[in-house]
């Protein structure tokens, strides 16, 4: 049993109210909860929110949703807030950010695939690196893997460093992989690091997930083909709007 839980806030320090942002007669969130219904492996999708005006938002599309409280540091933690108040006993949660309007049903199928091995601790996704800009820039983070595809680190440094060979060359000769920020999470270890104190290395690159690792927990890293496309500021929505009419079938 797994289900979508979708975390939205109203309060946005770049965007407020960007969840109900108007995208072609649809609010953000109603489309976000729309493309997550069409997952073939979910067995429930919920908005879980801090404000009333999003809870009436979803009600009026006929959507589930639950308020939690307004104090949570990150969508995990809500994630969490949002399961307790589910009737059904659900194994796992996959957490679909409330800020990507077109997210392909089939790449919450690829990460859910993975979650068939009950063994499965946390699970995210990552697409490969095919040049030097995108391994440069720090605004995407890297994942180093062992051979179980599971992390060993995230960082926005470019890692690992390859002697001798020039910089700029360096995804030609080793396959980087950078972080497509979706998450799984089976219900007792989500439980356990909603507990957890922020860590060391948690402050140091401000990635929740190093949290986890520095705990000991195992992060399976699933490729992907479909890159993330995240609204976070109005020039983001005026973009994708643009971009909306030169393709009809959005």
């Amino acid at each position: 049993m797994i289900v979508g839980i979708i975390p939205a806030r109203y309060s946005s320090t770049r965007f407020p109210g960007k969840a109900l942002c108007d995208i072609k007669g649809k609010t953000m969130v109603q489309r976000v909860y729309e493309q997550a219904k069409r997952s073939a492996h979910l067995h429930k999708v919920v908005v879980a929110t801090d404000d009333q005006r999003i809870v009436d938002n979803v009600l009026s599309f006929g959507g589930e949703v639950v308020m939690t409280a307004s104090t949570h540091p990150s969508g995990t933690d809500r994630c969490w807030d949002a399961l307790q108040q589910l009737k059904d006993q659900y194994q796992y949660v996959i957490n679909i950010q409330g800020d990507e309007p077109f997210i392909n049903p089939k790449q919450i199928d690829e990460l859910a695939i993975v979650l068939e091995d009950d063994t499965t601790e946390l699970a995210t996704q990552m697409i490969a690196v095919d040049s030097y800009e995108m391994l440069a820039d720090e605004g995407e983070v890297k994942i180093v893997l062992n051979t179980k595809n599971e992390a060993l680190y995230f960082s926005r440094a470019i890692i690992p460093y390859i002697k001798n060979i020039d910089k700029k060359d360096w995804h030609k000769h080793h396959s980087y992989y950078r972080h497509v920020g979706m998450y799984a999470y089976r219900y007792d270890i989500l439980e356990k690091i909603t507990k957890l104190p922020v860590s060391a290395l948690e402050k140091a690159e401000s990635l929740e997930q190093l949290r986890w690792l520095e705990n000991g927990f195992k992060i399976k890293c699933v490729t992907t083909k479909f890159d993330s496309h995240c609204i976070d500021t109005p020039e983001d929505l005026q973009r994708m709007l643009t971009f909306m009419e030169s393709n009809d079938h959005y």
